[in-house]
C-alpha cells in the first residue's frame, strides 16, 4: 500500500452513533482536518455515500454512514469557519455531500486547485504525495466496490491512506503558494468552493442524444436507442448495478445500428451476456420492435445547432486577450487554461470593459485574475 519508511497510522472504524459522537468531539479542538468520501457509482445504480475517511494531526477515522446514522456533528464541523477542512479535488465530495446530508463547507483547502496554481504537471494524489511529502501509494482500489459489506483490511488501509497524508501535503503546498506570492490566488479559489451544490442530473428526455456515438446513427435507429436506453436504466435500478455493467453502450449502440429482431440474431449481438438473453431476451425484442414501429413522422433528429452570426472584432479581441493570457502563462511556468479559461477570456472581450473597474464586474474574472491580467488585458482592448 504505502511503499516507503512512513508507516501509516492505526486507524478507527466509526460504526455507531456515540463514536463518531465522541470522535467528534476531539475533532472539535482541531483547527485543521482532512475530510475524504467513497462512493459507488461504478458499481451501482444508486450512488450514494459508503464512507467517509477523517484525520487529524492525532488520527485518523473511517467512518461508515451505512450504520452511522447521527451525522450532524460533521456537517456542524464542516459549517464552522474556525475549521479549515482539507480536501483533494473537494468539488465532488463537496456535492455529495450536499446530496446526500446537505452539508456545506466554509473553510476550505483543496490540495488539487493549490497544485494547479503552482503550476504542478501532475496534480494527482498520489503523483503529489510522492513528490511533497515521499510517500508512494498504490491506486489498486481506486474503482473498488465501497458498497460492499464488511470492507477487508486492506480497502480500509487503502481509503485511509487518501486523507492521513492529506494535512502534511497541505503544509507543504501551502508554504509553497506563500513562496510564490500565489496564496491569495488560492484562497480566492477555495471561497468560491463554499457555494458548490448538487446539481441532479437532467430528465428531460434527451439522454439519448448525448450518447457518443449516436450522430453515427440514423433516424430509425435514433428511435431504437431511445428505448433501449430507459429499459436499461429501469434494469439497473432494480438490480442497484450501474448501467453499463447490465449492458454496455457500445452494445446498446450495436443493438440500435443493426436491429436485432429473432432471438438467434439476439444472441450473436457483440457485449450482451447470454444470461441477459436467456432471462430478458423476449422482453429486450418487445423494446426494439417499439423502436422500429415509430413512424416515419415522429423519428427523432438531432436539434440543429445554433449558429451565431460572425463577429471578427470578437474573435480579434479574444485572439489579443489570449496572447496576453498565454505570455503570463508562460512567465509564471502555469498552464493556460488554469490561468485564465477561454470561456473566462470570451466573457471578457463580450462585456469590453473600458475601467479596471468594469474589469472588475466580470464575474467570470477572479480578483487575483484582475491583478494579475487587468492592465494587459485592457490595453488588448485598446483601452
Amino acid at each position: 500500500m504505502v511503499r516507503n519508511s512512513n508507516r501509516l497510522p492505526p486507524q478507527l472504524y466509526i460504526h455507531s452513533n456515540q463514536e463518531l459522537a465522541a470522535l467528534m468531539k476531539r475533532v472539535a479542538r482541531e483547527p485543521v482536518v482532512a475530510l475524504d468520501t467513497e462512493a459507488a457509482s461504478f458499481h451501482r445504480f444508486v450512488d450514494r455515500i459508503y464512507l467517509i475517511q477523517l484525520s487529524s494531526r492525532q488520527e485518523t477515522a473511517i467512518i461508515d454512514p451505512l450504520t452511522v446514522t447521527e451525522v450532524a456533528g460533521l456537517g456542524a464541523m464542516l459549517a464552522d469557519p474556525a475549521v479549515e477542512v482539507v480536501f483533494h479535488d473537494a468539488d465532488y465530495d463537496l456535492r455529495i455531500l450536499d446530496r446526500d446530508y446537505g452539508f456545506h463547507a466554509r473553510h476550505v483547502f483543496d490540495t488539487r486547485i493549490a497544485a494547479h496554481l503552482l503550476g504542478e504537471p501532475a496534480v494527482g494524489l498520489a503523483a503529489l504525495l510522492e513528490k511533497y511529502v515521499g510517500v508512494s501509494l498504490d491506486k489498486k482500489y481506486q474503482r473498488a466496490d465501497w458498497s460492499r459489506r464488511p470492507l477487508p483490511p486492506e480497502m480500509l488501509e487503502y481509503a485511509a491512506t487518501d486523507t492521513c497524508y492529506l494535512l502534511a501535503l497541505r503544509e507543504r503546498l501551502r508554504a509553497a503558494l506563500e513562496a510564490k506570492g500565489r496564496l491569495s490566488w488560492a484562497e480566492e479559489e477555495f471561497e468560491r468552493l463554499e457555494g458548490v451544490r448538487w446539481t441532479p442530473p437532467e430528465t428531460n428526455g434527451g439522454t439519448y442524444l448525448r450518447v457518443k456515438g449516436a450522430r453515427a446513427l440514423n433516424r430509425r435507429s435514433l428511435a431504437v436507442l431511445r428505448e433501449l436506453l430507459p429499459w436499461r436504466d429501469a434494469i439497473a435500478a432494480e438490480l442497484d448495478r450501474a448501467s453499463f455493467r447490465v449492458v454496455s453502450m457500445e452494445a446498446l449502440l450495436a443493438l440500435s445500428a443493426a436491429p436485432p429482431r429473432t432471438p438467434d440474431e439476439l444472441a450473436k449481438v457483440k457485449g450482451l451476456s447470454s444470461r441477459l438473453v436467456s432471462e430478458r431476451g423476449e422482453a429486450l425484442l418487445a423494446v426494439i420492435e417499439r423502436g422500429l414501429a415509430v413512424p416515419e413522422k415522429d423519428l427523432p433528429r438531432f436539434p440543429r445547432s445554433e449558429r451565431h452570426a460572425a463577429d471578427p472584432a470578437f474573435d480579434q479581441s479574444v485572439d489579443r486577450l489570449k496572447k496576453v493570457r498565454n505570455d503570463a502563462a508562460e512567465r509564471l511556468a502555469l498552464d493556460p487554461g488554469v490561468l485564465c479559461p477561454k470561456g473566462t477570456l470570451e466573457a471578457v472581450a463580450r462585456a469590453r470593459p473600458k475601467t479596471r473597474a468594469a474589469l472588475g464586474e466580470v464575474h467570470e474574472l477572479r480578483k487575483w485574475q484582475v491583478e494579475l491580467l487587468g492592465a494587459d488585458f485592457l490595453k488588448a482592448l485598446g483601452n
